[in-house]
């Protein structure tokens, strides 16, 4: 009870001042719906970071294999390439006829 002078005095009570829009929004925000999809929110925030970590891992691992093995192979193509080139001019200047390609 409270102890005030004169008048009526009602006993205290938790959330006696609150109005009808808290005692309505608490009552949602501890309803099972809600606490599911908050769970189901935590859950899938959880995979997309797990999801996200090991993509980037693989992205790591594609991205410097590609450039160990496949840049120099790239590289020793063209290069082969323009030598070609180079000896098919050379034969055109020269009047020789052009060496036959590989069969």
């Amino acid at each position: 009870m409270s102890s005030k002078k004169g008048g009526v005095s009602l006993p205290d009570r938790p959330g006696a001042g609150d109005g009808i829009i808290s005692r309505v929004s608490s009552s949602i925000s501890q309803s099972p719906i809600v606490y599911q999809g908050k769970r189901a929110a935590s859950d899938a925030a959880f995979v997309a970071k797990k999801l996200l970590k090991s993509t980037g891992k693989a992205a790591w691992i594609a991205g410097t294999t590609f450039l160990i093995l496949v840049v120099p192979l790239i590289i020793e193509m063209d290069r082969d390439a323009q030598l070609t080139e180079l000896e098919m001019q050379q034969a055109s200047l020269l009047g020789t006829p052009p060496p036959a390609g590989p069969k």
